[in-house]
């Protein structure tokens, strides 16, 4: 990788203000919200909790479980009348349960489809979609691959399977067979790479799901030959022991928009500083969907996460925050 060391860190006057005013928004829009379509869906139709106070069950797409479990136990700690009990799954999954009222919100890399939307029309509900997050995708390979820096055309070609030998990236013959490897069947992940980068062409046979994200790293550790993808947020925070562990035993590839990049500067990781410049090509929002029709403790969770603290947690966790101000320092020696 480049010279180029990018920190990314709040500017404390700025976002704090920032935050404080959608703290009073929060406050504001729940005591605004009525009951109005209390009757509809089980869920709804039960419910005696507050924004601070009560139990709700939410649906998370697993890829964001370290942030997550973060947001749940501070949620949690400043409000002890709170329990929120947090389900991890693949993204369709958890859209699934808020569409059959098993959950009120659930956390997602997308909003909801015109279909999805139709089937709330029909009961009368209207989600609410509220942005709390930048996510990056990161490649990670084997550390002793020695591609490192790839471009989006070369992991279009490796995730069809146009290019199903290491030989054919570097020319180098030290490894064989391309194993590509994701989280799970139909999570968020899958779906960004056949959306996004092989542009809707089936997957190479050679993919597989590792049924989660941790037993995805755990893979790539152990196999020299295998590629896979995961949310920045299992890279990101140096200060958790699981991250150390991983960066450990995995590599991140740095990567550029186009094949042959004159400059190492343009091979990028997947870190806050790049997803701040939108240099980073493999991006993605996540939100908060939710079916809450009153200010219950889903609408608390909500705008706690996309509040001052919650956002902090995700500006920690190396995600870029919906909400704050960031600053890049240019570590380069002279």
């Amino acid at each position: 990788m480049s010279g180029l060391t990018a920190k990314c860190f709040p500017n404390g006057t700025t976002m704090r203000n920032n935050l404080t005013r959608t703290g009073a928004t929060f406050f504001l829009a729940a005591s605004l919200l009525t009951a109005c379509n209390q009757g509809q869906g089980s869920a709804t139709a039960t419910s005696t909790d507050t924004p601070t106070a009560g139990n709700i069950a939410i649906s998370v797409d697993e890829t964001f479980a370290p942030i997550i479990k973060s947001e749940v136990d501070t949620f949690q700690k400043l409000y002890s009348n709170a329990k929120v009990t947090a389900y991890y799954k693949p993204e369709q999954e958890a859209v699934q349960d808020l569409l059959d009222d098993k959950v009120r919100v659930a956390v997602l890399t997308r909003e909801l489809n015109a279909s999805e939307r139709a089937e709330f029309d029909r009961l009368k509900l209207v989600p609410r979609a509220t942005k709390i997050a930048t996510d990056g995708l990161a490649i990670i390979v084997h550390p002793s691959n020695p591609d490192s820096l790839l471009s989006v055309p070369q992991l279009r070609d490796i995730f069809t399977g146009k290019t199903q030998q290491w030989s054919q990236v570097s020319g180098k013959k030290a490894l064989a067979n391309i194993n590509v490897v994701f989280d799970a069947n139909r999570s968020s992940t899958t779906r960004y790479i056949q959306d996004s980068v092989t542009r809707g062409a089936a997957l190479t046979p050679r993919a597989f799901a590792a049924k989660s994200n941790s037993a995805l790293l755990e893979y790539v550790a152990n196999h020299p030959n295998a590629i896979g993808v995961v949310g920045a947020n299992w890279i990101s925070d140096r200060d958790d022991a699981a991250v150390q562990k991983f960066l450990k035993s995995v590599r991140v590839v740095g990567v550029s928009t186009e094949t042959g990049a004159p400059n190492l500067d343009d091979y990028v990781q997947p870190y806050q500083a790049y997803l701040a410049l939108k240099t980073y090509p493999l991006t993605r929002t996540v939100y908060i969907v939710s079916r809450e029709a009153r200010a219950g403790l889903g609408t608390g969770f909500t705008f706690f996460v996309a509040g001052n603290q919650g956002q902090l947690i995700i500006l920690k966790a190396g995600l870029l925050p919906a909400i704050g101000q960031m600053r890049v320092v240019n570590t380069n020696k002279l």
